[in-house]
């Protein structure tokens, strides 16, 4: 698929069937966001791979809305990155993220981006530090969002070209 294509299928998908993901696609998810590009190339990101249904169904009950989708995925990227190693953990994360929902989509799977970053949780504190304590990290590590994943119970249709807003673009003239 070009990468036009892919562009214009990746949807975010929040309807997934029991099918398992084949290791070999979930794989190249994983690497297409440990070959995204950092500031610096400092690499400050982690990712931690969630498949136990448990974990799954408490990260979807973390925020009082916009993660239930987790409890049915198959599996969930936790993007956390080192703030000690990068002050660019947010656009490095950011970035991870996003190369992750476009490999999904060249491969078929469906994906829905959580965030997580300045949210609050179901229990009034910060979506942040309990998704950090779920899956012990220490502070250093700041999470921007999880990425969930699944074999699409259905699939929005593609944007399609003229989707595209130019009225958003503005030319700046040269002097």
């Amino acid at each position: 698929m070009e990468l036009y294509d892919v562009i214009l299928k990746r949807r975010s998908v929040r309807s997934y069937t029991a099918e398992e993901i084949p290791e070999e696609k979930l794989r190249k998810i994983i690497e297409a966001g440990l070959l995204a590009p950092t500031s610096r190339n400092r690499k400050p990101c982690e990712f931690y791979v969630i498949g136990d249904k448990a974990m799954l169904e408490s990260l979807s009950e973390i925020k009082p809305a916009g993660g239930a989708m987790l409890k049915d995925c198959a599996a969930a990227v936790v993007v956390a990155g080192d703030s000690d190693k990068a002050d660019t953990w947010i656009e490095d994360s950011s970035i991870a993220l996003s190369y992750m929902q476009l490999m999904a989509a060249d491969l078929g799977v469906g994906s829905c981006w959580c965030q997580i970053r300045l949210r609050g949780s179901s229990s009034g504190s910060d979506a942040e530090g309990c998704v950090r304590g779920l899956i012990s990290a220490s502070d250093d590590y700041r999470i921007v969002g999880i990425l969930a994943l699944g074999m699409p119970g259905n699939e929005p249709e593609p944007h399609s070209p003229c989707d595209a807003d130019w009225s958003k673009v503005h030319c700046i003239p040269a002097e």
